[in-house]
């Protein structure tokens, strides 16, 4: 069965910034569920997984504009400590998530730390980065109706959400 939209992958990863790996699921002995077409991985990396089979394993360049985008200047922001779990612990070059007014998170970068107020870059850490994934797909099956509902797969032993 090939990857592609509606589909269930398993796969492991190890993403490489200019030569340095980053991370990479086999560090955590647990490979990444995905259900494609959904949103869930940057678009160069599902369009690079498409077609694919269970037992391929590919290595993947995506640019920029096909990851997390270029980064834009003028993206640091004030945000009251209180909006951040661990606000207290924050230091300089640390990422960490920010929870929006409108739903949903965003990783940040801790740009200054103040006593009340945190300065974060709303880039994403790896906006403007070429990113080197090397995959191994391990299972593609057909997305159920309830993983297609939710957007997301589940993964063997996962509770449904």
């Amino acid at each position: 069965m090939k990857a592609g939209k509606d589909k269930v992958i398993s796969l492991h990863y190890t993403l490489a910034v200019g030569g340095e790996k980053v991370e990479s699921s086999l560090d955590r002995n647990e490979p990444l569920w995905v259900l494609l077409g959904h949103g869930q991985l940057i678009p160069g990396l599902e369009k690079a997984l498409e077609g694919h089979e269970a037992g391929e394993s590919l290595q993947v360049e995506v640019t920029p504009e096909e990851g997390y985008g270029e980064r834009q200047e003028g993206q640091i922001q004030r945000v009251p400590k209180k909006y951040f779990q661990n606000g207290a612990k924050l230091k300089v070059g640390d990422t960490t998530v920010l929870a929006l007014k409108q739903g949903g998170h965003r990783v940040v970068t801790v740009h200054k730390v103040g006593m009340s107020a945190v300065d974060v870059d709303l880039n994403h850490p790896m906006a403007g980065k070429t990113l080197n994934f090397d995959v191994t797909i391990n299972e593609v099956r057909d997305g159920t109706e309830e993983e297609i509902q939710h957007g997301h797969a589940h993964p063997p032993g996962a509770e449904a959400h």
